[in-house]
């Protein structure tokens, strides 16, 4: 099921945005092969020979290879030889040494899309330097403008640059070359640097400098907290709620439902009246809870939510509504999304653990029993758990 249903993915085990970007592709019905190594690597964090609570490793099956011998490599390319799409997160440089680089896996499927997805992007002068997601962010100017008037700049956890601005844009690189594919057009290699993706999140805001509608210092405009109307306050009970109170007729809404109509304040837009403004949206929300602030807002359009932990907001009705989450695996989880009308996404399964399934995936992309064997030969490994064993049969 699914709208990419057909699509063969084959994925080298990473963590981060690679899986991420092909969680999506996986949600959206593409048949992946994770190509794991045979142990856990410690930088792949715990070690586990069962099931991984990884959530961006669901949807797959997978094999084993010890890509560092070159009867791997050989299975590998085979693979390759029958994928839409291969993704792939090492530094610039490691698939070309290991024999799976670009060159190598066109010259086998030239209609192959080749994703590659790294911090800093294939070329320049940080390509080969280690980094995270906090990096990225931060030469992309991105991170300069996330945190409180005169502190220092806040991490976004790791959204902006590993999941945002990679895994998504990887993910939609790979559709965007699938695409061209199936127009008639070259496989070809999807470049996909995290910095770039962060830095096209923050489009918006190059614009508004450059009309002089935002300034450099954080906590200072109308979206980084700076004004009173869009930010969160403490509730008595120590919780918080989100205000976003930005056009006229919705901050009427707030001021109304506040108590605060007729309390003499400055208006929305003068600068030099929002600290008294701030400080009196503090007193009132300051003043119930935030199950009370809950019923003075249902229904209105103040544009105001309480803050929700990751383990309340699945309880929350609009999301049990819709079916936002879901449960996999006994692990409580974002669901596929966007939706789609004609194609719906299936639940997705657990992130196998290491060759589980791999089998059957192998069968499913064409390969006879003496073709898996042969691969097999080759160092491939496959998990004979009681759940390969009964799609074995």
């Amino acid at each position: 099921m699914g709208v990419l249903s057909g699509i063969r993915v084959l994925e080298f085990e990473a963590i981060g945005p690679g899986p991420f970007g092909t969680m999506l592709l996986a949600d959206m019905g593409a048949d992946v092969i994770r190509i794991d190594r045979p142990v856990a690597h410690s930088d792949l964090g715990p070690k586990s020979t069962g099931p991984r609570i990884d959530i961006t490793g669901r949807g797959r099956r997978s094999v084993t290879l010890d890509l560092k011998q070159p009867q791997a490599v050989a299975a590998a390319l085979d693979l390759v030889e029958r994928a839409d799409v291969v993704v792939e997160g090492f530094r610039p440089g490691t698939m070309e040494r290991l024999g799976l680089g670009p060159e190598a896996a066109l010259a086998r499927n030239p209609r192959l899309v080749y994703g590659r997805m790294t911090g800093w992007g294939q070329t320049g002068p940080l390509a080969d330097r280690a980094g995270h997601d906090l990096n990225y962010i931060a030469l992309s100017g991105v991170l300069s403008g996330i945190g409180p008037e005169g502190g220092k700049p806040v991490p976004p956890l790791n959204l902006v640059g590993d999941y945002g601005g990679g895994g998504m844009l990887l993910a939609m690189g790979v559709l965007a070359a699938l695409l061209n594919v199936q127009r008639g057009g070259a496989g070809q290699v999807v470049d996909a640097a995290m910095i770039e993706g962060a830095a096209q999140l923050g489009a918006v805001f190059w614009g508004m400098i450059a009309a002089g509608n935002w300034k450099e210092e954080r906590g200072s405009n109308w979206l980084d907290s700076g004004a009173p109307w869009y930010d969160t306050y403490r509730t008595s009970d120590g919780h918080c709620m989100a205000v976003g109170a930005v056009e006229s007729r919705f901050y009427a809404e707030l001021v109304g439902k506040l108590g605060l109509a007729d309390a003499g304040l400055p208006s929305q837009h003068d600068r030099a009246g929002w600290p008294r403004l701030r400080e009196a949206f503090e007193r009132a929300f300051a003043s119930r809870t935030r199950a009370e602030w809950c019923a003075v807002f249902d229904g209105s359009d103040a544009c105001v939510a309480p803050v929700l932990g990751f383990t309340e907001a699945p309880s929350h009705a609009q999301h049990r509504a819709r079916g936002s989450f879901v449960e996999v695996g006994g692990v409580i989880q974002p669901g596929p999304a966007p939706r789609f009308s004609a194609t719906p996404s299936a639940l997705p399964r657990p992130a196998p653990a290491r060759g589980e399934l791999g089998k059957a995936a192998l069968r499913d992309w064409g390969f006879d029993p003496t073709a898996i064997a042969r691969l097999q030969q080759q160092g491939l490994g496959l998990c004979p758990d009681s759940n390969q064993m009964e799609i074995d049969k």
